[in-house]
């Protein structure tokens, strides 16, 4: 791999976004001898704040620091949530949004690929995708019918969990009368198992790391800190990137084969709109000519969670400056502190009274108090100092779906981000469902008498007005994808080989391509999107 320093101008392949997908195209392009260009308006990926596992709390805890590595997009108001305006993290760094998320490690269930393919997705089946996936991980149990060893991507469980994150593992099994698994992102994935996680050895395995960092690609050349414009479109044809570099120098990077946006749910869908590709009507508005008239920036869609914190002796951690400062300074030290893993510990995957034939709610664990009832407002926020275990409903098929749109013509504007969170009542439903269970486990004596309060939504919230406060205390797991929808109708941007609808030379690989949303974190589904694109330009 080469860096900056001598800038190339033009390569086999274009790829615009260094972040979860694009990493990991980029690298397999370059694995087969082609040149290739991948550029990253971020910077490099080296600190402790994104190698450091345990560092996304004081990363996403103080808007000083989370500024650093963050693109600062907010949503339009919610008017389905009482008008709140949602913060939408998006990692600005290599890596992307996999050096600043929490590094779990979810491939979905397999019920959703199957229903990708039986909507025309030739491909994006379940058996297909999980080639793919045992291509990308080095999972630490070795390679079997579902899982990989010896791929960029190390995957592990979390090595440190806490007496109260193991309890509830049992709670849960308990009251739910569900499975303790081994391993969610393998045969089935209904019951309650420990985190998986993207991580080894005390370090963070972005797709950076794993594809670009520790692989031998000299055809590739990343170019930070560079901000793309439009694709440029010549007769038709996707032929290079219009951008502007750290110095304010505009340059044209030129593909000599295909251009590739990575660039995520906002960035894919907005750059495809600022050069002439996505509605019409909407293009005009802002003077744009248009060169293929196609719904892009429709069908986003997210995950939402609602978090419900219990005090708990046994749940150890504390989040305040000073607990990290020691953790980080026995971590430079000795090593083996809290901040080699992730800070979630357990998941479970079970269902509501609104599930159909998979399980529609995930439950999320971490041994920390967490901010209540919200954490819209751009500050850092004040959480309890007492022992607690977080426990978060999340609604993981959301019916609601909203739209990106374009601020204006300036590339530099942020798009407005209209998620239309909550606007089908199932939704709502779902997670007010989630919390009665989250109570019910609280409940059970698989903890000891371990549980001494529920801190928040605090007990004034009973079953009967739950339901209204959702709307207050929802927020997102920045999980949206969907903007340039995968399909093979009047509603897709791409088709299954991810080949934007009416541009020659031009495909999309990122999250936004999900016609429909995976039961779990999007991360890794994220990476294997990636891959696969890599496997398709090649092909």
């Amino acid at each position: 791999m080469t860096d900056n320093k001598t800038s190339r101008d033009e390569a086999d392949y274009v790829v615009v976004g260094a972040g979860s997908a694009g990493a990991a195209a980029a690298s397999r392009l370059a694995a087969s001898g082609a040149t290739v260009i991948l550029l990253e308006a971020g910077k490099k990926d080296t600190s402790l704040l994104v190698t450091k596992p345990g560092m996304i709390g004081p990363m996403h805890a103080e808007p000083k620091i989370k500024k650093l590595v963050d693109w600062g997009y907010y949503t339009t108001p919610q008017k389905h949530m009482n008008n709140r305006v949602v913060p939408q993290t998006r990692g600005k760094v290599l890596g992307g949004s996999s050096s600043v998320n929490g590094l779990l490690w979810v491939r979905g269930n397999r019920a959703n690929y199957d229903a990708w393919a039986a909507e025309g997705n030739t491909g994006w089946d379940a058996d297909s995708v999980n080639e793919v996936y045992q291509r990308v991980e080095d999972f630490e149990d070795g390679a079997d019918a579902y899982r990989g060893a010896g791929g960029p991507i190390k995957v592990t469980r979390h090595t440190q969990p806490t007496e109260a994150s193991q309890q509830f593992e049992q709670a849960t099994a308990d009251t739910l009368g569900v499975k303790i698994l081994k391993d969610y992102n393998a045969a089935e994935q209904e019951g309650v198992s420990r985190f998986q996680q993207s991580a080894s050895g005390g370090k963070r395995f972005s797709s950076s790391r794993g594809y670009i960092t520790l692989a031998d690609r000299p055809t590739l050349q990343v170019q930070t800190q560079v901000h793309a414009q439009r694709v440029v479109i010549e007769n038709g044809r996707a032929t290079g990137v219009e951008i502007i570099d750290k110095k304010g120098n505009r340059r044209v990077v030129r593909a000599g084969k295909e251009v590739i946006l990575s660039a995520g749910v906002f960035g894919s869908a907005q750059l495809l709109m600022l050069s002439g590709v996505g509605p019409a009507e909407h293009l005009a508005e802002h003077g744009i000519d248009v060169v293929a008239d196609l719904p892009v920036g429709d069908n986003l869609h997210d995950h939402l969670f609602v978090p419900a914190t219990y005090l708990m002796p046994n749940a150890v951690h504390r989040g305040t400056p000073s607990y990290f400062a020691r953790g980080l300074a026995r971590e430079l030290t000795v090593g083996g502190s809290f901040l080699e893993n992730s800070v979630f510990e357990t998941t479970a995957f079970v269902r509501t009274s609104q599930a159909t034939d998979v399980p529609d709610l995930q439950i999320l664990v971490l041994p920390w108090a967490y901010p209540s009832p919200n954490q819209d407002a751009p500050v850092r926020h004040e959480v309890d100092r007492r022992r607690a275990l977080t426990v978060m409903s999340t609604l993981i098929y959301p019916r609601s779906r909203g739209t990106l749109r374009l601020a204006s013509s300036d590339p530099s504007a942020a798009p407005l981000i209209d998620m239309n969170y909550l606007a089908e009542p199932g939704d709502q439903q779902v997670l007010a469902e989630g919390i009665e269970m989250i109570r019910e486990i609280m409940r059970s004596a698989a903890f000891g008498g371990n549980v001494t309060a529920e801190l928040h939504p605090g007990p004034e919230y009973d079953a009967a007005n739950m339901r209204a406060e959702v709307l207050n205390r929802a927020t997102t797991v920045y999980h949206g994808v969907g903007t340039c929808r995968m399909g093979v109708d009047e509603r897709a941007v791409v088709g299954p080989d991810l080949k934007v609808r009416g541009v020659e030379g031009l495909r999309v690989a990122d999250a936004s391509i999900m016609p429909s949303i995976i039961g779990g974190n999007t991360n890794a589904p994220s990476i294997m999107i990636g891959d696969k694109a890599a496997e398709l330009v090649l092909a």
